[in-house]
């Protein structure tokens, strides 16, 4: 369903949550003009994440701070110099020693059966099951090919073979370049291709003029962190809170925000219990799935 000609979602049955299908890469320029649109759409409430630089409350909706993991950009130079550490300019500097080449590419049928191809390497994932492995040709090339006309795909290659894409996304007041994905093959991580990539990003940002790269989250609830926000960090990416608003369209979504049923149970619950059962969860994903993981997933891709 669509609102001032953007695209939502409604989550939940009994109250329906209504937000932006590509939030992060879209935003509301008047969330007044889109309230009765997601009101006849038949949700109970709707829930937007403010953009950058906006770093305080701007409405009088009800609020609660949310955060996204960001690297301010002024000069390759200066995220070179300043902005990592010497760990990262070693790992940059290793995928080049091992011919990796990173450089910006055309979104065609030679991009999309590469992502393919990556997507289709492995089917675990930092613990658990990756949602985009066994897609289709078609399928994939069908999802990378959203945004087109405000995003551009970076490649790294060896030997001319994609091992890595990442795909940024420019919000339409360019306030900053979201990263909608990026990834690289298992089989060639010790040639570092995901930093090599985050590099690159850097000036292909400097030229463009955005002032920030956004990777999604910096946390996520109440998680610990892990090994995405530990790179994250090492990249140059900042934990940076924004507003997150909740606007009531109906009696019971009043109710609901009220009571706080807008949070998942996850979200109630504190980390020293979610935490070991996460752990257990991956346990059984790499226990279910060890043999592919051994053969470290090498040319393990449909025919």
């Amino acid at each position: 369903m669509r609102a001032c000609g953007k695209e939502i979602r409604t989550d939940g049955r009994f109250f329906r949550l209504a937000r932006l299908s590509a939030e992060g890469f879209e935003f509301w320029e008047d969330p007044e003009a889109a309230r009765e649109d997601i009101r006849l759409a038949g949700a109970d409430a709707f829930t937007f994440l403010e953009r950058l630089p906006y770093t305080s409350p701007r409405y009088d909706y009800l609020m609660e701070w949310d955060n996204v993991a960001a690297l301010p950009v002024s000069t390759f130079d200066h995220w070179w110099s300043t902005q990592i550490d010497g760990k990262t300019r070693n790992m940059v500097r290793r995928a080049e020693k091992k011919g990796v080449v990173v450089r910006e590419v055309s979104f065609d049928d030679e991009l999309a059966r590469g992502i393919w191809e990556i997507y289709n390497e492995c089917p675990v994932r930092q613990g658990r099951p990756f949602q985009h492995f066994g897609k289709t040709l078609e399928s994939v090339r069908k999802m990378s090919a959203t945004f087109l006309d405000k995003s551009f795909f970076l490649g790294a290659f060896v030997d001319g073979r994609l091992i890595g894409f990442m795909k940024l996304t420019i919000d339409d007041a360019r306030s900053q370049a979201a990263v909608m994905h990026i990834i690289s093959m298992i089989q060639h991580r010790d040639k570092s291709p995901t930093n090599a990539l985050v590099a690159y990003a850097v000036r292909s940002c400097e030229q463009r003029s955005a002032p920030f790269i956004v990777y999604s989250h910096f946390a996520y609830g109440n998680k610990q962190r892990d090994s995405l926000s530990d790179f994250k960090e090492s990249n140059g990416f900042k934990r940076i809170d924004l507003p997150r608003y909740y606007v009531p369209l109906t009696l019971k979504g009043e109710i609901a925000l009220r009571f706080g049923l807008h949070h998942q149970l996850s979200e109630h619950l504190p980390e020293s219990l979610v935490a070991p059962l996460r752990q257990i969860r991956n346990r059984w994903y790499d226990r279910k799935h060890r043999e592919s993981v051994k053969s470290n997933c090498a040319f393990n891709r449909p025919s």
